[in-house]
């Protein structure tokens, strides 16, 4: 793992449909050092994440009501910089293409390696922390300005 930054981002919103999927793998990324909020489906999750909130979203592409690309799109209009790895036990090439051409962090693919998972997690953290670290010296900067 990459060395981490005071203020980095090290939280997770975890959105998984398949409920023991989504217990292992919040385990996993618990046991490598993030904090996890695990969601069964996309809407509570997009209820739950701002434009400022302090992490980065790990989701599952196919899901009932609202996919994983549907999530992420949404919250991408929300924030840019809200990095989002979209994971699928039925992904092709096309889809993985059209998905990180529309700004998505990550694409992986079921059954992924789990040392994968935490070290594009870790990747993503680390420059949501230095997003969000930008971010509040940019609006202090405008303070001291005025």
């Amino acid at each position: 793992m990459t060395e981490r930054l005071p203020g980095q981002a090290r939280r997770v919103a975890l959105v998984e449909d398949d409920e023991d999927l989504r217990v292992s793998t919040a385990q996993v990324l618990s046991l490598a050092g993030f904090v996890v909020d695990s969601f069964a489906s996309g809407r509570p999750a997009l209820d739950a994440i701002d434009a400022d909130w302090p992490g980065i979203v790990v989701s599952d592409v196919r899901m009932p009501h609202m996919s994983g690309t549907e999530l992420f799109r949404t919250l991408h209009e929300r924030d840019p910089e809200l990095p989002v790895i979209l994971v699928t036990g039925h992904g092709d090439v096309a889809m993985a293409v059209d998905a990180l051409k529309a700004g998505a962090w990550d694409f992986l693919t079921k059954p992924f390696d789990p040392q994968a998972l935490v070290a594009a997690v870790d990747r993503a953290a680390t420059a949501r922390g230095l997003a969000l670290d930008n971010r509040r010296l940019r609006a202090a900067a405008q303070g001291d300005a005025a």
